[in-house]
């Protein structure tokens, strides 16, 4: 049983998740979500973090505060989700940490910080914790994002197998003669975060991931501005489908540089900030407020659109935050081409806690010495010369110690039900 813990870029909830995995056979894991939910940072902490993201300046003794003082709220967090989803046993804890920074240069990425001290984890709940896992890649020569490129592969691919099964079963039973085989489909996956990143899986090539640009971090910033602080999102997207679209201002956006560059390649809120907001608003004729977050909207369906065109995407799966938001799927329903779109709760798996059930996979494969990243065509599909395991491991009080390696990489991935036992 893993417990995993996180925050994204949007920094407005930590969300955890108590999962069952197994390998079924080498290269094939069993998942199964016992349990999920959502949990409010604390109100000074959350703004806090907020309040040290770039262009902010700060000190090293709020960041070691920081580092410690959320390393304790994950504590406690974590402690209560193995009682309370766990059954009161975990077997390993998952915590990537809250992202403060993302040093990207051009095409490079140079570091990246999270915050969270692994320490106060392993203490509060006496199980060995998987932490720190984007620096691995980082130093390997990748993005350290975004790194849920295998779980969204083997996810796809254990889709596939199952829906091929079932095809196979019902001919049987009809007595029909094998239908002529029908070409697989080019399947996406889109996570809606605070940034937006895909990860794109086509018959026969390698892997293909990387962030598209802002999800949800430009319309929380533009949301907490047009209500002077009252509001922290666009609830339901009522304030963007009362707007319209200003091309002008869209126009201004799109003309980022990071849109022209070629995968692998990350970003995040130090790049989507506040000041590339007034830069972009700067000179226009006044934008009403709703059109500020239609415009956004348009701004980020545009931008996945765009990146998803090259791989003529025949069946889409949409998942994260920015799902509960109509305005921004009927924007992003608009801008693409014809084809499938789904979420992930179509898929069984619901759009809130895949993220964390993504990490928790991930801190799996690293307790069992398997890379968590897909290959690509060169190295890592993030940019890195090779695959490796991810992260760092602080063991607890149990005494546990890893396994023996898993003799091969993930390839697939079976998904039951929520809640269902193994």
């Amino acid at each position: 049983m893993v417990v995993a813990v996180a925050s994204g870029t949007s920094v407005d909830a930590l969300d955890v998740a108590a999962v069952e995995l197994a390998w079924t056979e080498p290269g094939v894991a069993d998942v199964g979500v016992r349990g999920h939910r959502s949990v409010p940072w604390p109100a000074d902490l959350r703004d806090r973090v907020l309040a040290l993201l770039p262009p902010a300046q700060t000190t090293v003794a709020e960041c070691c505060r920081l580092d410690n003082e959320i390393g304790r709220v994950i504590a406690g967090v974590a402690a209560d989700a193995v009682d309370d989803l766990a059954g009161g046993r975990a077997d390993l804890v998952v915590s990537p940490g809250q992202t403060v920074h993302h040093d990207v240069v051009g095409e490079r990425c140079h570091g990246t910080l999270q915050l969270g001290q692994p320490a106060w984890i392993a203490e509060a709940t006496g199980v060995a914790v998987v932490s720190d896992l984007r620096a691995t890649d980082v130093a390997a020569g990748g993005h350290g994002a975004p790194l849920v490129s295998l779980f969204d592969a083997a996810w796809l691919a254990g889709a596939s197998a199952e829906r091929d099964v079932s095809s196979a079963k019902a001919g049987s039973e009809l007595q029909k003669r094998p239908a002529q085989r029908v070409a697989e489909p080019t399947r996406a996956a889109l996570n809606l975060g605070g940034i937006a990143n895909v990860t794109v899986v086509a018959p026969g090539e390698p892997v293909v991931a990387f962030d598209t640009g802002p999800a949800n971090c430009l319309l929380d910033l533009a949301a907490q501005r047009v209500s002077d602080g009252r509001l922290t999102r666009d609830d339901d997207g009522r304030l963007a489908a009362a707007g319209r679209v200003r091309p002008d201002l869209l126009d201004r956006l799109l003309e980022h540089p990071y849109f022209q560059l070629d995968p692998p390649k990350s970003t995040g809120r130090e790049t989507f900030s506040a000041d590339l907001l007034d830069t972009a608003l700067s000179g226009l004729p006044p934008v009403d407020d709703v059109d500020l977050l239609t415009t956004l909207s348009a701004l980020t369906a545009r931008t996945v659109a765009d990146a998803l065109e090259p791989y003529d995407v025949g069946d889409l799966v949409v998942s994260g935050g920015g799902v509960r938001n109509p305005a921004l799927l009927a924007a992003l329903r608009s801008a693409l081409p014809t084809g499938s779109l789904a979420t992930s709760d179509d898929r069984g798996l619901p759009a809130d806690a895949k993220e964390v059930v993504m990490w928790a996979l991930l801190g799996f494969l690293t307790w069992h010495g398997v890379p968590g990243t897909a290959p690509g065509h060169k190295g890592a599909v993030t940019g890195a010369e090779a695959t490796r395991p991810l992260g760092r491991i602080s063991l607890g009080r149990s005494g546990a110690r890893p396994p023996v390696p898993h003799p091969v990489p993930l390839d697939r991935l079976t998904l039951r039900p929520l809640g269902a036992a193994a």
